[in-house]
């Protein structure tokens, strides 16, 4: 056996140990009694704390032994993997196990508390557990070190390379366009929805977006669907990947739109290169490339016309007295209505992106100690006044609308509006590199699609930094301007107007 076999080796006992824990967390989010969660923390913190203990110590020895045996003796494949786990470990070292220990055992009481604060429209049920997160991210953050922004510690965890600066950077002059947009679409007559809210019930609703999942070639003997309080996919492994989704009894769109998001994420874990397991090659590249999978799925292929011609009378069955007159058309607008909201995950495709920038914006005053939790619903109704208009009514439909808190994930909202950019130029690229992709999509024929991405994003797993896979797939690093143009082409479309 070679030094990088032995090191791959190790690695591999450490993929089967997140696993575990992987499992865990699904059953906590799914399954597990209301009564459970707090041994199940104890257990779950023991875990990460032995996951921790063998990264910094036997892969580490290992890494040491390939070292001293020379790199050069390493193929292009292996040093790929191997600058990839450099760059992990040499950050992994720097938290005390005792700390990576602490954060996992109160990020899983958390979640418990945030279902039950959310479920009461209560913020200080969840306040005290979201405290001692933040201090512990605080902390994170200062034994990582950083340069310019404690956040920039954080956000490479999900979005390696990328920076606070960086994002502003993006972020701002794309605030400016997209608010130069929205007043176009409102000064139009607006669409009217009423008619796609109909009463249905949560079987018919699950089994019909089943058929979306098959169109899509989701693996159902490789994965699962399930319902929970906030969908996420998790991945056991590369033959285990599951999905949850939620049901809103009187719009279909909800659970639609929650389940294809997650079948982007699940179809991206279920093509990582299994054969690879334990090594980078075999994990995604970022947060910003994963969501760029769930947002092109959920936004630029299934709020696409092209789908909605092939699924619409299978769609009208579900009502089947209810939608005399409509059409494939009459979906397409009803999908792609723009109308602020105060909920993410159901916002449109334009105001999404104000959601994330308040939630960005609100992280960093955190991480940087500007506000303090206490400070959080008063700071997120004045944002959600000032981006899209609204006053929030309690704090289930404000601060505690979503999950990634609870877990401890400071740093990965700004992957959501990443992904949506991402998604565009690759969806660009796909329409050059496969002729006819809109009639294909009209047949009900995505497999094409998913090819693609398999053989250009999820083949090379964390191989390259999202630049550069970026790059290797479209011919460019990432360029916004292919999601501008995307929207005001789309929304012309939907709305029959101009959209400068």
């Amino acid at each position: 056996m070679t030094h990088f076999e032995s090191l791959r080796a190790k690695l591999t006992d450490a993929s089967h140990l997140a696993s575990a824990l992987a499992l865990l967390s699904w059953d906590q989010e799914v399954m597990m009694p209301d009564g459970g969660t707090r041994l199940r923390s104890e257990t779950s913190a023991c875990l990460t704390g032995m996951y921790h203990e063998l990264m910094v110590g036997p892969v580490i020895d290992r890494m040491k032994a390939v070292e001293d045996a020379g790199l050069e003796k390493l193929d292009a494949f292996q040093m790929r993997n191997y600058k990839t786990l450099r760059r992990e470990i040499d950050r992994m070292v720097k938290l005390p196990k005792e700390l990576v220990m602490e954060s996992k055992r109160v990020s899983s009481e958390a979640l418990s508390a945030w279902v039950n604060a959310r479920k009461e429209k209560n913020f200080s049920l969840f306040a005290p557990l979201l405290s001692e997160i933040v201090r512990l991210k605080r902390l994170e953050a200062d034994c990582y070190g950083y340069e310019a922004h404690p956040y920039d510690a954080l956000l490479e965890s999900y979005e390696p390379g990328m920076t606070t600066a960086k994002l502003k950077a993006i972020f701002e002059p794309f605030k400016l366009e997209l608010g130069g947009l929205l007043p176009q679409i409102a000064a139009q007559p607006q669409i009217d929805d009423r008619w796609i809210r109909q009463q249905i019930s949560a079987e018919a609703q699950l089994d019909w977006s089943r058929k979306v999942l098959q169109a899509m070639h989701y693996d159902l003997q490789r994965g699962r669907q399930d319902l929970s309080a906030h969908p996420f996919t998790i991945n056991l492994n590369p033959d285990d990947v599951r999905i949850t989704t939620m049901v809103q009894a009187d719009d279909i769109r909800e659970m639609l739109y929650s389940t294809i998001h997650e079948a982007g994420h699940a179809l991206y874990e279920q093509g990582l290169p299994a054969q690879h397991f334990g090594l980078p090659a075999a994990e995604a590249c970022s947060l910003g490339i994963h969501e760029s999978q769930s947002r092109l799925w959920e936004n630029n292929i299934a709020r696409s016309l092209a789908f909605w011609e092939h699924f619409f009378p299978s769609f009208r069955e579900l009502f089947p007295d209810k939608l005399q007159g409509k059409g494939p058309e009459d979906v397409f607008k009803a999908v792609n209505k723009v109308q602020p909201g105060f909920i993410r995950i159901s916002a449109d495709e334009l105001t999404y992106h104000f959601h994330v920038a308040l939630r960005f914006e609100i992280e960093l005053a955190l991480v940087s100690k500007e506000i303090e939790v206490a400070d959080l619903p008063a700071l997120w109704n004045e944002k959600v006044k000032k981006y899209l208009g609204l006053d929030v009514k309690h704090d289930a439909e404000g601060v505690l609308q979503d999950i990634h808190w609870s877990h401890g994930s400071i740093g990965y909202f700004p992957t959501y509006s990443l992904g949506s950019f991402y998604a565009a130029q690759l969806m660009d690229t796909a329409e050059i590199r496969i002729p006819g992709l809109q009639s294909q999509f009209s047949r009900g024929e995505f497999g094409e699609m998913k090819t693609w991405l398999n053989q250009e994003i999820h083949a090379h797993g964390k191989q390259y930094d999202s630049e550069t896979l970026c790059t290797l797939a479209t011919g460019k690093p990432l360029d916004v301007s292919h999601f501008t143009r995307y929207a005001k082409g789309k929304f012309r479309e939907v709305y029959g107007v101009r959209i400068e």
